[in-house]
């Protein structure tokens, strides 16, 4: 059974996630530096997520956009993989190299760009069970 249950579902609980980093004077500078603009296609439930980090921000407090759906914007990046593919790699349990041989995550786009922003993201490893526990979905929460 998928960890979410519908794209609303998966809009919430990523969405607080997106939202959280953007604002984040740690994390959310580290990412803009990459000035790229990254995809996230996700099925299983589907969901499109978008993160500009080429452009200034027009979100109040934010250092770079989030936007849900589709968007005009032509991402560098594009990465496709199921939601609970996703979710697994917010907690850190998924290797983004291994994801990319195994085809877990399909990346088109210039991979080093990728593999650049690793450092960056990688305080939302404990970021994301957190939030989870705090918007008292600690049934989402991976333990192993």
């Amino acid at each position: 059974m998928p960890f979410f249950k519908d794209e609303a579902e998966l809009r919430q609980i990523l969405g607080a996630l997106y939202d959280q980093v953007k604002c984040d004077p740690q994390i959310a500078p580290r990412i803009c530096e990459g000035r790229i603009v990254i995809q996230f296609r996700y099925e299983e439930p589907h969901g499109i997520a978008t993160i500009d980090a080429a452009h200034p921000p027009t979100q109040p407090g934010a250092y770079c956009d989030v936007f849900w759906g589709e968007v005009d914007l032509k991402p560098d990046v594009e990465m496709s993989m199921k939601a609970d593919i996703a979710h697994q790699f917010w907690h850190g349990k998924i290797n983004l190299m291994t994801a990319l041989a195994r085809r877990q995550i399909i990346a088109k786009g210039p991979i080093p760009k990728i593999l650049k922003l690793l450092p960056a993201v990688e305080p939302m490893y404990t970021l994301y069970p957190r939030m989870l526990r705090e918007m008292g979905r600690e049934d989402l929460v991976l333990t192993k």
